[in-house]
Formats: C-alpha cells, structure tokens, sequence
C-alpha cells in the first residue's frame, strides 16, 4: 500500500500490514506543524473476554473508500485548514499487537491536529462497514458494540483532554466563541 501519487487524502482499505511509518512520513508537509497519528492495536482482551487471541475483519470493501471520503470531507469542513488525512484499515486475520487501523491528520497547529484526528477515528468506528470477529479461549464470535452504521456528519467532536484541561478552543471558535 503506497501513498497517492496527488491529492491530500490516503484513504484504503488492505490484507496487508498497514504502513504506519510510511503514513506518518506521507503526512508531514512544511506549512503543518503538528501530525496527530493513531493507530489501534489488537489486543488480548475485551468485554467480558479474557485471553483474545486474534481478530477477524471483514468489511464491504466496495463502501469503504467512499464512506472514509466522506469523512474526511466533513473532517475537512470543520476543520478547514487541516493539511494531509491518511485512513488505512486492515481486513482479514491479524494477531495480537497488529495494527488493524490507522488514522494520520496534520495541520497548522496541535489544538486543530487532535480534535481532527478524534474525529477521523471516531467517524470511521462509526460509520465504516467494517466487522470484527474475536477469538478467545473460551470461544469465538462478532466484537461487543456493534452498532449500525452512522453517517458522518452526525459524528460529534469531543474534545481532546490536553494536560488535564480539556481543550474546546477548537470548537469555541467553529462556533464563534472567542
């Protein structure tokens, strides 16, 4: 998986082991100075189950590029200035410790780059056609949560927590509070 040849969006979905460093590389630009890169992890637990062993995911792939446009979309008219989106996820069985998505946003400053890159993640949960099955010791079946799919526009922006003080510059200003 290779970063696009033009445009500021690398939005996919792969089998493959995700590119993290390459993302992060990618999205650094000379007028952004703040790149805000998550990425979740399988890890051995969830919801009432211990010792996870892996994970499945399953997605419709021919809905997921254009559900990840549009978020970045929404992502980009609340928060304009935002330089470079990377939205990578992974399909198929991945182990303990893989990334199974990652979201990368810069922009001109840090307050703009969390609240962007919350938001990536937290509309992409929300609204990609993506599944995950877990394995565990004591058995095996779809992840807790499921939810139906949501649009992105309906994703609220939480604040991001920002030592101790959560931070609603962003939103004070999106909102004409100064």
């Amino acid at each position: 998986m290779t970063p696009p040849d033009n445009g500021d969006n690398w939005l996919g979905v792969t089998d493959q082991e995700l590119p993290v460093g390459a993302a992060y590389d990618w999205s650094v630009m000379p007028g952004c100075g703040a790149v805000v890169l998550f990425s979740g992890t399988v890890r051995d637990h969830a919801e009432g189950r211990d010792d996870v062993a892996h994970l499945t995911y399953e997605a419709y792939e021919e809905q997921v590029v254009p559900v990840f446009a549009s978020i970045t979309a929404e992502l980009r008219d609340r928060w304009p200035a935002t330089g470079r989106v990377v939205m990578l996820h992974r399909t198929g069985r991945l182990e303990l410790e893989e990334s199974s998505v990652i979201t990368v946003v810069s922009a001109p400053h840090r307050p703009e780059a969390f609240e962007a890159a919350r938001y990536a993640i937290d509309a992409l949960k929300a609204s990609a056609p993506i599944w995950k099955h877990e394995v565990w010791a004591d058995g095996a079946d779809w992840g807790t949560g499921a939810h139906d799919v949501s649009d992105p526009r309906s994703v609220a922006t939480e604040p991001v927590a920002s030592g101790g003080v959560v931070s609603d510059t962003v939103s004070n200003a999106a909102a004409g509070i100064s």
